[in-house]
C-alpha cells in the first residue's frame, strides 16, 4: 500500500467513526426526551429489559477508542518530521513612523506657565 492510499483510508475510517460516535451519543437516553425515544416510542424496550444504557455505553467506548487510535495514526507523520526552529521564522522589523500629535497639543499642560 502506498502512503497516500493508507492516509485516505485512515481519513475515511476516521470520518465514519466520527459519524458513528455522533449517532451513538444521540441514541443514549438523556434527562429529557432523546433521539432514542423517537425510534418506536420507547427506547428502553428497543435493546432489551435493561435498556440501551449498557449496550450503548459499550458502543461509545469502542467508538472512542477507535477514534483516538485513528487520530494518533493520522497525526504520527506530522510529529516525526519536525525540524528544529521557530514557527514564526525570521522576524521582519516593523516600519516605524513618528506618532502624530493632535493640533494645539504641542506642549503638555504642565509645561505652560
Amino acid at each position: 500500500m502506498t502512503p497516500d492510499l493508507l492516509r485516505v483510508l485512515l481519513i475515511g475510517l476516521h470520518v465514519i467513526v466520527s459519524l458513528f460516535l455522533i449517532l451513538v451519543v444521540l441514541l443514549q437516553t438523556g434527562k429529557g426526551a432523546s433521539l432514542g425515544a423517537a425510534f418506536g416510542g420507547a427506547s428502553d424496550t428497543m435493546f432489551g429489559a435493561r435498556g440501551a444504557g449498557s449496550f450503548l455505553s459499550k458502543l461509545t467506548t469502542a467508538g472512542a477508542v477507535v477514534f483516538i487510535l485513528t487520530s494518533l495514526a493520522l497525526a504520527t507523520p506530522y510529529l516525526t518530521n519536525r525540524e528544529a526552529g521557530s514557527v514564526i521564522g525570521e522576524r521582519v522589523p516593523a516600519k516605524t513612523r513618528p506618532i502624530a500629535t493632535p493640533r494645539g497639543a504641542e506642549k503638555a499642560p504642565s509645561e505652560t506657565k
